[in-house]
């Protein structure tokens, strides 16, 4: 006996309920998607934090940065530049060792270039740069670093 020949054919109306069934089943499986689909975008849904502006007074000292709380500010004559002061590596706050000129994270010594960069240590990121707007007065000489944290 054959493969093809063990199987009965399918009445009319056996055809109709099984297609009957794949079409309710496709249509209950559309209208649960569409019903769960906007509870899953909902949930990855992130409000974007409003951004913080800090002032720091200038001009900034000879040594030209500035320690604050959340951020370290590198300025000279034309450019600012402030960078995040949590470390990438497991977010110890880090200082800048301005005799070796580098920012080092004093739990496990990453250090990074003023500008954020990456140097050694077990961190693998950069650190976060934040936004400066240097204003100035009709002279031309800094009076205020803005830093806009996000």
């Amino acid at each position: 006996m054959s493969v093809t020949g063990s199987r009965r054919p399918l009445s009319k109306k056996e055809s109709r309920r099984s297609l009957l069934r794949k079409v309710f089943n496709w249509s209950a499986a559309a209208v649960a998607l569409s019903l769960v689909y906007p509870l899953l975008r909902y949930t990855r849904f992130r409000v974007k934090p409003k951004p913080r502006y800090v002032t720091v007074n200038g001009p900034l000292p000879l040594s030209g940065y500035h320690a604050e709380r959340d951020f370290i500010l590198f300025a000279n004559n034309e450019t600012a530049i402030a960078v995040s002061r949590t470390c990438t590596h497991l977010g110890c706050r880090i200082n800048f060792l301005e005799d070796k000129d580098y920012i080092e994270c004093p739990c496990h010594q990453s250090r990074f270039t003023r500008q954020g960069k990456r140097i050694t240590g077990p961190a693998e990121k950069d650190l976060p740069a934040y936004a400066v707007e240097i204003q100035k007065d009709p002279q031309g000489s800094t009076t205020k670093y803005v830093v806009e944290l996000i």
